[in-house]
């Protein structure tokens, strides 16, 4: 059977924090405001994940008042989701992601925030897109005051349950 997940997560640019997305580090004067490392690419492609499988959203797994998750990389939030697919019957059939930010600029870091993504979920890097574009000036990402990001996924789910 397959099942769409769709998802979509923003967060604040600060002072102060390092600016990951994808699993990299990208070289800017702000980072993202979280209880994790806020890398809204990887929150949006999990979130979709929970959702193809009707399993939720990243708070009920991964609550931002848990200490455990302070500071945690959103890629191993994604190898934790990966687990719930294993235990789920699911795989991965591909993964469509934009990546909304006036700037920085993001072509150069799309290769391998797309082989980050796929190491962690186990796929082909084939299967995974990752866009990244502007609001001309509009909004929160126009003003630069933070960085969205939208997911969808397609997976397949053995008949099969648990």
């Amino acid at each position: 059977m397959f099942r769409i997940g769709f998802s979509y997560d923003a967060h604040r640019l600060t002072e102060g924090r390092d600016l990951i997305l994808g699993g990299v580090k990208i070289p800017y004067s702000k980072g993202l405001l979280g209880h994790s490392d806020a890398d809204v690419l990887s929150h949006a492609i999990g979130e979709a994940i929970l959702g193809a499988l009707s399993l939720g959203d990243l708070g009920k797994h991964f609550p931002d008042t848990d200490p455990q998750y302070k500071g945690i990389s959103s890629l191993k939030i994604l190898s934790l989701i990966c687990d719930m697919m294993t235990k789920e019957n699911a795989c991965i059939i591909n993964i469509d992601s934009t990546i909304v930010a006036q700037e920085p600029k993001l072509a150069g870091y799309i290769s391998k925030m797309r082989e980050n993504i796929a190491s962690v979920l186990r796929i082909n890097v084939d299967q995974i897109s990752v866009k990244a574009t502007t609001t001309e000036g509009m909004g929160f990402a126009g003003r630069k005051e933070g960085i969205a990001a939208y997911a969808v996924v397609m997976v397949e789910r053995s008949q099969e349950q648990k």
